[in-house]
This record gives C-alpha cells, sequence and structure tokens, in this order.
C-alpha cells in the first residue's frame, strides 16, 4: 500500500465522521482491523491490502488530527469558499480540504505542495472537475495566507502522482 492509499483511506474515515456521533477512536477500532479490510476489500479495491504499522500510524494520525482540529480546519474552509456557505460544500469536498489542511498545519514532514496535490488527485476520483479546482483554490489560498508560502498548488498531469 502507498501513502497516497493511506491517504485516501484517512479521507474515507475522516468522510464518515460526518455522518455519525461515533468518536473517531471508536470509528478507528471498528474499520482499522484486518477483519474490516477484508470485508471491505471484496467490494472497493482500496482496502484489498490492510495497511502495514507506519501506514495504520499515519492514518490514525490524520484521522484523530482531523476529528480534534474540525472547527479549526471548517473554520478555514469557510475562510476561503467565498461565496459559499461551509453548509453547501459536498461533504466528500469537506473530507479532502480537511485531510490536506491538517497535514499542512500539523505534519511537517509532508511536503505543502504534496499535500495538495494528493488532495486534488483523491477528489478526481469523486467529484467533478469544477469541485476539483474549488478545492485546489481553497487550499491553494490557505496555504499562502496562512503559512506563508507559495502553494505550487497545480494538480498534477494526468498520469504524474506526488509522493
Amino acid at each position: 500500500m502507498t501513502r497516497t492509499n493511506a491517504r485516501e483511506i484517512a479521507v474515507h474515515f475522516i468522510f464518515e465522521l460526518g455522518f455519525t456521533q461515533e468518536s473517531a477512536q471508536s470509528l478507528l477500532e471498528e474499520f482499522l482491523t484486518p477483519e474490516a479490510f477484508e470485508r471491505l476489500g471484496a467490494e472497493e479495491p482500496l482496502y484489498a491490502q490492510f495497511p502495514n504499522a507506519k501506514q495504520r500510524e499515519y492514518i490514525q494520525q490524520l484521522v484523530l488530527g482531523v476529528y480534534q482540529h474540525a472547527g479549526e480546519l471548517d473554520g478555514y474552509i469557510e475562510r476561503y469558499a467565498q461565496g459559499w456557505r461551509f453548509s453547501r460544500i459536498d461533504r466528500v469536498a469537506v473530507a479532502v480540504m480537511r485531510t490536506s489542511m491538517y497535514e499542512i498545519l500539523y505534519m511537517p514532514d509532508v511536503p505543502n505542495s504534496a499535500s495538495i496535490n494528493e488532495a486534488v488527485e483523491i477528489a478526481k476520483g469523486y467529484e467533478t472537475p469544477e469541485a476539483c479546482a474549488f478545492i485546489n483554490g481553497i487550499l491553494g489560498s490557505f496555504v499562502r495566507e496562512v503559512v506563508g508560502e507559495d502553494a505550487g498548488a497545480e494538480a498534477p498531469q494526468d498520469g504524474e502522482r506526488s509522493e
């Protein structure tokens, strides 16, 4: 399993948290197990391989961190989604942006441009091109204004992957 796949699994779990009163820890205990991956892998190829210890740690850090900082991350999304109320933004887009923003703010070992490029690539599997551009724009503005650097947020060309 690649880090890209681990990131996408984390996005799935973060998305799921938007529909439950369950804590992030409870969700991880339920779904980040070999049994759950075996069950889910029958329908979704992303779950065909159970993550190794390092990948599980990464998924857990993302899911628990986003859960803990959801209010802060949602505030940034709302701030940079000019002309959009947070409640109108698609939940998949929110999960993708929360994940990337958390990486940018709290995981210095993940380059900002890689996080944004991966977010856009993940979104391409679930969202329209317009929604992907929206996500890219919000994340690029976020990095430029909050982190104070050029985001390098252009989406990779077809066939290219970061990290």
